[in-house]
């Protein structure tokens, strides 16, 4: 078969029988991960970059072949560049920013996702996800030479788990046998059909669209751009829809809308899957097949992402449709947003309450997710005569009419969540741009000596915009690192635009995870070390 033919097969971790293997006693970790691909990956590198050991159980020895998730966007980046490893992840994909919409054989309309200037990341790359998690890996061991406390174990399954009070016992199989171990924290991390979730009697409730896709990853050289093209009703009649993007190493993903009631066998063989390509390309296009799949969308999730001492993460949490590159985006948002919590709970740093707000601040995160991937899909696949008819009024319209562009929906692309009024926000008193108010990401802008994102790091900052701040100040054991800008210079003009807007000067703090915990007009101590508290679950 094809599929065999991808390059993109990396064994990273192959079996090494453990020490905890050859103990009398069961072994006890801080924290033990279920699942091996990005979001395991990404959550054992953040909490061991923090001084928390780590466990990473891994069914498999490395990252297996298809490229699945390809689209990465630009939040994914700035946290990669955090742990360490997104200018490789840059400087291997594929950067676009602009995507276009036809309808039949017009073009209707097209877009920029990132038209202002002054970030260091682009709106997104694309990159198999080999590649990111192989990246991820990589950083993983120039951790590991610093001394972080991650150990990777390949071919670990885990077979059984039982949940107490203080603790989760987990049966693990090795081609050695199966031992026990015991862990005061388990993440799952084992995608969408999540053996743990199953395990633990666990629902994933949600709604399956009527609808298959067909993805095929082509190996060409073609004239196309480096831009992201959606057809809907292509003129080819390939599918109801295309979808075609290109990747790193000449390969594109060609994405066709086949309906709900196909032979998904008949749809599989080779000689089908050239018919629908061969129609889109033409057959003097030239290509070799590397990987194809067929899937339905879905948009589901669980009740509550904290069970006691098991955290879920990633597509085990939640899962949306691919059309929007929602899934390992939102998937590393979640790693985000749980690194640093779990980091100060398992240091004794904030109780364990804090976890809870992980749950609220990513259900928040998914629910957002899904609203705008049930509505991309419920666009890209009208359910009703009436529905359709709209749809292609609006692509007709959105031609000529700018008022109907931002109606069509090919999949709202991945943006970061905003966490407005959750539990863990402080104060929000200072007149500033909505962009940086309390709960949001912080938005980059370009610096003297290159850019905010980078000076901000992964601890608390206390970011004092014309305004003196301490250098450093200690609340229970957390420090939060104080850094004063003057905005009065040319070099800091997009800065004081997305910070302070009209406002002359302004105070943020900022948590680990670069969001945004409170802001004010000028510094206060007692008012700085409450935000800091609450944004820790403390008060």
């Amino acid at each position: 078969m094809f599929q065999d033919r991808y390059p993109l097969a990396f064994k990273l971790y192959p079996y090494e029988r453990s020490a905890d293997q050859d103990q009398d006693a069961v072994v006890r970790h801080p924290v033990v991960v279920m699942g091996g691909g990005p979001v395991g990956l990404g959550i054992a590198l953040d909490l061991g970059r923090q001084g928390v050991p780590v466990v990473v159980l891994d069914d498999h020895e490395g990252i297996g072949m298809g490229s699945r998730a390809i689209c990465f966007a630009k939040r994914t980046l700035e946290i990669a560049d955090r742990y360490g490893c997104g200018d490789v992840m840059v400087d291997k994909g594929v950067v676009w920013n602009i995507g276009k919409v036809f309808h039949d054989d017009r073009q209707v309309f097209e877009f920029n996702l990132l038209p202002e200037e002054g970030h260091k990341n682009p709106a997104f790359i694309n990159l198999q996800q080999p590649y990111f998690e192989r990246f991820l890996f990589e950083q993983i061991q120039e951790e590991i030479k610093k001394g972080a406390p991650i150990d990777v174990r390949g071919k670990n399954r885990v077979e059984a788990v039982e949940t107490f009070d203080d603790h989760v016992a987990l049966t693990v199989l090795t081609p050695d046998g199966t031992y026990r171990l015991e862990a005061d924290w388990l993440i799952g991390c084992d995608g969408a059909s999540s053996p743990l979730r199953g395990m633990m009697g666990l629902e994933f409730d949600g709604r399956v669209f009527q609808d298959s896709f067909l993805i095929a990853d082509i190996r060409m050289k073609a004239e196309y751009p480096t831009e992201r093209w959606f057809w809907f009703e292509p003129h080819f009649k390939s599918g109801a829809s295309a979808l075609l993007h290109k990747q790193p190493d000449d390969v594109w993903r060609i994405d066709f809308q086949i309906g709900w009631d196909v032979d998904r066998k008949e749809e599989m063989k080779e000689e089908n899957i050239r018919k629908r390509l061969d129609a889109m390309l033409g057959e003097k296009i030239e290509y070799d097949m590397v990987w194809s799949s067929i899937y339905t969308f879905q948009c589901k999730r669980m009740e509550e992402f904290r069970h006691g001492r098991v955290i879920f993460a990633g597509d085990s949490a939640h899962q949306v449709s691919p059309f929007g590159a929602r899934g390992a985006n939102s998937g590393m948002q979640d790693v985000d947003n749980l690194g640093w919590k779990l980091g100060l709970v398992v240091n004794g740093k904030a109780p364990e309450s804090l976890i809870d707000s992980y749950s609220e601040e990513r259900i928040y995160g998914a629910d957002e997710n899904i609203r705008n991937s049930t509505r991309a899909t419920d666009f890209i696949t009208p359910k009703s005569k009436v529905s359709h008819q709209f749809r292609n009024a609006v692509l007709d319209l959105s031609q000529d009419y700018e008022f109907a562009r931002p109606l069509v929906n090919s999949g709202r692309l991945s943006m970061p969540c905003t966490y407005d009024g959750l539990s863990l926000n402080g104060a929000d008193v200072l007149n500033g741009p909505a962009r940086t108010r309390v709960g949001s990401p912080c938005p980059d802008a370009p610096m003297n000596d290159g850019f905010l994102l980078d000076h901000l790091g992964d601890a608390f900052i206390l970011l004092g915009l014309n305004q003196d701040v301490p250098e450093i100040l200690d609340v229970d054991g957390i420090p939060i690192k104080g850094m004063r800008i003057d905005t009065s210079s040319a070099a800091h003009e997009l800065l004081r635009a997305r910070y302070l807007g009209s406002e002359h000067s302004g105070v943020y703090l900022i948590r680990p995870d670069q969001h945004i915990a409170a802001r004010w007009e000028t510094y206060d101590q007692a008012q700085t070390v409450h935000a800091l508290r609450k944004a820790c679950g403390k008060d």
